[in-house]
Parts: structure tokens; C-alpha cells; sequence
């Protein structure tokens, strides 16, 4: 279909169509079977101008906002979408400095994030937080110049191997999710380290590990906005992400699908290509139509982002809900449509499958994401009554 795309975006999801199927198709399962991180491809990126897309060209970036950021995701993700995650995880982790960062901050972070000379991270999940978000542990306590910051961060992606990472800590318990506070940590920061890196079942390419912070000095000036505003901070950057989630399940989707055509067509049985078989045609074309409708519902969400669209939270999570269903509807039936074969590891579908999984799970279940949707249409009908 044609998106009315400019000339810019174009280029854009020109470029990463070219760059995953030129670099990180030939490398994907190299990196899902040994766990490293892609440090090759993330250099790739950088000298390609990907980190610029999303960052405002006041700080070197390219100004194409979510739907650059969405297009640029989909078409790396088609490709390996634990891959993508270097990319995409890095976004995340700067999303909350774009909204709220000071000009000062901004001038400091943003000019070396754009030139992909660090990778970022986003520090809100714990232990005992994950889907329950306002149940944050880690304390900020502020001491002279600085914040001592104590706890653990569980799950972050690109831990390990960013430099710059958004922690959300409680710097006054006792107002619950109203004492939370956002805060920029560098690596090499004293008193911060890394825990464990995960061994995970899908996207292996993407660094996933611990943050540990024992007494760590944060300098007053890398409080993002003001005391309070953290949890705010975390479910807006939220809000800005899940369309960057939903579009890394498209293009697992998406990619899932291109192999299941591809395998179809050359794959004979009973004396003729199963792709003549009515049954798999229809498997392919539930499996498009399922695409192509997840893939409207992103990119009108990122064109309201980008049009300066206030509310947004419900169709945010609809597009994240909807479109993590889709890519794990996808994968298995392209799994089923291999045969035997899908379930091996020498063909790529077994993969798509596994890296689908988690984009159901991380930055909000799609049960959460349903309560989310659920909770807006009730409080849109009892405002509609008033």
C-alpha cells in the first residue's frame, strides 16, 4: 500500500531494507546462537546516520520523529529482531531526555547519542517490578550536589553495553509512585555496575542484563525535569515506545512471512509446490491481511505522535497489544507452514518465532496493555455521559 510517505522516509526505510538484508540477514543466526552483542552492525548504523533519525536536528539529528524511528525498526527487524533491539533499546533509553530533558542536558547527551557514539538504555523494570510499575524499590536520596542512588535494575535491555541509561528511583518513598524521580546515569559512574547477562530464549542479539547501583553518585544536574515527575516521565516515554515495540513485532512479522512465501513456492509435495495448495494460501493470506492491518494501525499512531497529538495512550498500547499478537500468530504458522523444518534451527523460521514471543511480554504485557485500553474506553464513555 502506499503510506504517502515523504521523500525522507522513504530514503529512510529504503536504507534499512538495504542495510538488513546486505548485513544482518547473513549475520542473524550467528549472533541469536552466540549471544554476542552486534557490535559490527550497531557501527553500521552509526555511520549510516540511524541514531540521528528520532533526535530533533537542533542536536545533529535528522527530525523524523516516530514514524522515521517505526519505519527505520520495521525494516531492521524483518531481518533479526534481536538485532534491531540495539537500535530500537537505544531510543528508549532517550526518549525520556528528549521530552524532559533541560537544554543543558540536551546540548551535553544528545549530539553524541545522534552520532551513535553510545548506546542508551531505560532502567525502570525491578525484582519485584516489572508489570507493577509503581512498585519501584531502588531510593534516591539526595546528599549535597549529588543523589545516592541504591537497588537493582532486572531486564534492561542494552545493559551492559550503553553508556547512558534513564533510571527511575523513588527519591521520597512515602508519596508512592508520586515520589519517583528520573535520572541520568552514566557508565563508569562509581558505585554503578553490571549484574548477570540473561540467557534468553529469543532476541539473543541484544544485551539484556542487571543494573547495580551501591551507593552511586548521581550529580544533581542529571535529575531529569524535577523531584516527583519520574513516574510520569516513565509511562510517557511508555506511551512514545510501544509503537517502536509494535513495529519490531511488524517486522518479525513480516520477515516470518517473506520466508513462509519464499519456502512455499520451491517446497514440493505430492508432485507439486504446497503453494498450490488452497490451505496454505489461505494460511499466507490470514497471515498478510493480519500484517497489513497491524502495520496501519502503527503508522497512523506515529503520525499523530509526530502531529503533536496530547493523548495518545490508548491507541499506543492498542498498536503494541495488536501487532505483538500478530507477529507470534505469524511466526507459528510459518513454523507449520516448513513442516518438520520449521523446527530446525538450520532454517529461520524457528527463530522468528522465538523472537516474537517477547514482544508480547516487555513494556507491558498485552494484559496490561489491555487494562490500559480497557480503562480509557470506560473513562471515554462515562465523559461522554457528563
Amino acid at each position: 500500500m502506499d503510506y504517502m510517505l515523504s521523500e525522507e522516509l522513504i530514503m529512510i526505510r529504503d536504507l534499512a531494507r538495504q542495510v538488513a538484508q546486505e548485513k544482518i540477514a547473513p549475520v542473524a543466526a550467528h549472533y541469536d546462537q552466540t549471544g554476542e552483542f552486534p557490535w559490527d552492525i550497531m557501527n553500521t548504523l552509526a555511520e549510516m546516520d540511524f541514531f540521528r533519525i528520532y533526535i530533533d536536528e537542533k542536536y545533529g539529528g535528522l527530525g523524523l520523529g516516530s514514524m522515521g524511528l517505526v519505519l527505520a525498526t520495521e525494516e531492521l527487524s524483518r531481518a533479526c529482531g534481536g538485532i534491531s533491539l540495539g537500535f530500537a533499546g537505544t531510543a528508549l533509553g532517550v526518549m525520556p531526555l528528549l521530552m524532559y530533558g533541560s537544554e543543558e542536558q540536551k546540548q551535553k547527551y544528545l549530539p553524541d547519542l545522534a552520532d551513535g557514539k553510545m548506546l542508551a538504555g531505560f532502567g525502570l523494570t525491578e525484582p519485584n517490578a516489572g508489570s507493577d510499575a509503581g512498585a519501584v524499590q531502588m531510593t534516591a536520596v539526595l546528599d549535597g550536589d549529588h543523589y545516592i542512588l541504591n537497588g537493582v535494575k532486572h531486564f534492561i535491555t542494552n545493559g551492559g553495553v550503553a553508556k547512558f541509561y534513564t533510571i527511575i528511583a523513588m527519591s521520597n518513598p512515602q508519596k508512592g509512585a508520586r515520589g519517583a524521580s528520573a535520572f541520568i546515569v552514566e557508565e563508569g559512574t562509581p558505585g554503578f555496575s553490571y549484574g548477570k547477562k540473561e540467557d534468553k530464549m529469543g532476541i539473543r542479539a541484544s544485551a539484556t542484563s542487571e543494573l547495580i547501583f551501591e551507593d552511586c553518585r548521581v550529580p544533581k544536574e542529571n535529575l531529569l525535569s524535577k523531584e516527583g515527575m519520574g513516574f510520569l516521565i516513565a509511562m510517557k516515554t511508555l506511551d512514545h515506545s510501544r509503537p517502536g515495540v509494535a513495529s519490531q513485532a511488524l517486522g518479525i512479522a513480516q520477515g516470518a512471512l517473506d520466508h513462509a512465501i519464499e519456502y512455499s513456492r520451491h517446497r514440493e509435495q505430492f508432485g507439486q509446490p504446497i503453494s498450490s495448495f488452497q490451505a496454505i494460501q489461505f494460511k499466507l493470506a490470514d497471515m498478510a491481511m493480519r500484517i497489513e492491518a497491524a502495520r496501519n494501525l502503527i503508522y497512523h499512531v506515529a503520525r499523530n505522535i509526530d502531529a503533536g497529538e496530547k493523548n495518545f495512550t490508548k491507541e499506543a498500547a492498542m498498536a503494541k497489544a495488536y501487532t505483538a499478537d500478530v507477529a507470534m500468530y505469524v511466526a507459528t504458522e510459518a513454523v507449520q507452514i516448513f513442516g518438520g523444518y520449521g523446527y530446525m534451527k538450520e532454517y529461520p523460521v524457528e527463530k522468528y518465532m522465538r523472537d516474537a514471543k517477547i514482544t508480547q511480554i516487555y513494556e507491558g504485557t498485552g494484559e496490561i496493555q489491555r487494562s490500559v485500553i480497557g480503562k480509557a474506553l470506560i473513562k471515554e464513555a462515562a465523559s461522554k455521559k457528563t
